[in-house]
């Protein structure tokens, strides 16, 4: 079977630690980070440790065991589905400096024979800790970045041998280039250049249109479009969190969606003024409904993102919705994600915004943040302040 080789690892514990951290600047000597790492990849997480020891900081480590999650979710009852350990998850946060997610699920349908509704319960008692880290996120004490360790179980699920997914995995990450950074480096500055474009234009509305897709979102007050910050390796996309207020129209999803050990396909979302008012799916549409409507709101968006297949390096379907949103392919993609907006999508200063303030304009607020996928021909416009209607984004390019 197929291992990647000493090099790749060093090359990929250099790009998450020395760059991906730190919004594209690595960590600094005497900052703590949290190390999170599924079982599978605990080769790479040996020596991103390592790397982090090197650069002067401080490890906390845990490491993720499938066969815990799947007896938890078997035996656990609804007090200790709800529980959480708020004393101990508020020491960490206080603690840390950055955070590192290593995915390598052995298992994509870990919890396909589960119910849904246990599922949604133990998401739940995420909440406060998703609070806690945004509230240091949002001022400027915390950063975070998670990668991808390719597993048997995910090549079989995504119809790959385990070299050629690893071959997309290395492709993608530049891990193959003697200075993987520099390429990192140069791709981050194109995509900043055109979000400066992005920005420059007075857009009001977005009208995105493609098979069975018929949709407008609005920009909203005080947004600006982000990407290339290190958040998530690889990342090609660039994306705002629209005023989810501002949404009409229909979507169609071609991309399945890997979510709480489970596949959905074919999804389907009908939004009024806003908020998901039809759900459906060819596959699991229970979960899916579950999902939208049995969390806070999580019927609503909270991103709305665009990939240029100029800057992706991604050309095969993953299995894993980190790469599969990064899809380059022959016409880009766009994704949209429903639950939580992104507070460093506003152009303000967040220290100064209440819950009240985000809400105002248009941020939504959920423990759900769920990435859809559609990377069908399309085309998306902007409709500006003036009410001229311009093409900015066609055969996967955004054009302005």
């Amino acid at each position: 079977m197929y291992t990647p080789s000493q090099k790749i690892l060093e090359n990929y514990a250099r790009v998450m630690v020395d760059f991906a951290l730190g919004k594209g600047k690595g960590i600094k000597v005497g900052e703590v980070v949290y190390l999170v790492y599924d079982l599978e990849a605990k080769p790479l997480a040996l020596v991103i440790y390592k790397r982090i020891l090197e650069k002067g900081g401080y490890p906390i480590v845990k490491s993720a065991d499938e066969d815990f999650e799947k007896v938890f979710f078997k035996k656990a009852n609804e007090d200790q589905l709800k529980f959480t350990p708020k004393k101990y998850l508020k020491s960490l946060v206080d603690t840390i400096d950055h955070r590192l997610y290593l995915l390598a699920p052995k298992n994509p349908l870990l919890l396909k024979d589960i119910d849904p509704k246990k599922i949604i319960l133990a998401n739940l008692s995420r909440q406060i800790l998703k609070k806690w880290l945004f509230e240091k996120e949002d001022k400027g004490k915390l950063t975070w970045s998670l990668c991808l360790y390719g597993t048997p179980g995910l090549a079989k699920e995504a119809s790959l041998s385990i070299k050629d997914f690893w071959m997309q995995i290395i492709k993608a990450c530049f891990l193959d280039e003697d200075d993987p950074l520099f390429f990192w480096q140069d791709i981050f500055s194109k995509i900043n250049a055109l979000i400066k474009k992005m920005n420059q234009l007075p857009v009001k509305k977005f009208h995105l249109v493609s098979k069975e897709t018929d949709l407008y979102i609005t920009l909203g007050e005080k947004r600006v479009w982000r990407g290339g910050s290190g958040a998530n390796i690889p990342s090609f996309e660039i994306f705002t969190s629209p005023d989810w207020r501002g949404t009409d129209g229909k979507i169609y999803f071609d991309y399945p969606l890997y979510r709480y050990g489970n596949l959905i396909k074919d999804i389907y979302l009908e939004f009024k003024n806003g908020r998901v008012i039809k759900a459906k799916a060819k596959k699991n549409e229970e979960l899916l409904k579950e999902m939208i409507f049995k969390q806070k709101n999580a019927d609503k968006i909270g991103e709305f993102s665009l990939t240029d297949k100029r800057f992706s390096r991604i050309s095969k379907f993953m299995a894993n919705t980190l790469y599969d949103e990064n899809f380059g392919g022959k016409f880009g993609n766009s994704h949209l994600a429903l639950g939580s907006s992104y507070h460093f999508c506003f152009s303000g200063d967040k220290k100064e915004m209440k819950e009240k303030d985000w809400q105002n304009l248009g941020f939504n607020d959920s423990i759900e943040h769920c990435d859809l996928i559609n990377t069908q021909k399309k085309e998306v416009f902007a409709i500006l302040s003036n009410g001229v209607k311009k093409l900015i984004y066609k055969n996967g390019m955004f054009l302005v």
